[in-house]
């Protein structure tokens, strides 16, 4: 059987000169890679007492549900500004050039509920660290947050000192 690692696709000098793009649509596009991915994450939580599975858009959502589902917990989106219906908490944070602010259901999350982030990439650490405040902002616990792959020099995983991280793959550069 493969590793996870043999089937992201990395893709050199894209979107800039220097970087390597770690893809993971080469993941989603094969079974075994997608069944690896979502187990693999998943045995992130297997000792994790967690009440809801909460994931950010967009790929978020294609980790989170099936781990969501698996588990039989419930699954919580966090959105991009304007895309949910119902009332809403929102956080602002900073991006590399600018800012972006996502949202969730103000009734989305229950007092001492224990949440589980799900994610594709830590890369800076600004989206995931905005959900988790607003996880906390209405009553909730962040007992852990899984990504599948980490890219280790941006340093996002400080960013998220205060919460138990893991990710499946870890890459030393940008």
């Amino acid at each position: 059987m493969k590793k996870i690692e043999e089937y992201v696709r990395s893709i050199p000098d894209f979107p800039e000169p220097g970087i390597i793009f770690r893809d993971v649509t080469s993941i989603l596009q094969d079974a075994d890679g997608l069944k690896l991915a979502i187990d693999s994450m998943q045995d992130c939580l297997k000792d994790v007492d967690v009440d809801v599975i909460v994931g950010a858009e967009s790929r978020g959502f294609i980790f989170g549900m099936p781990i969501a589902y698996n588990l039989h917990k419930p699954f919580v989106l966090v959105r991009k500004k304007g895309k949910l219906p119902c009332d809403t908490i929102s956080r602002t944070y900073d991006l590399e050039y600018g800012t972006a602010t996502i949202e969730m259901h103000k009734d989305s999350i229950k007092p001492g509920q224990k949440v589980a982030i799900i994610d594709d990439l830590i890369a800076t650490g600004g989206t995931i660290e905005a959900a988790a405040k607003m996880i906390e902002e209405l009553g909730g616990e962040v007992v852990k947050i899984v990504f599948l792959m980490e890219l280790a020099g941006l340093k996002g995983r400080e960013k998220l000192a205060d919460y138990d991280v893991s990710s499946v793959i870890c890459y030393d550069g940008k």
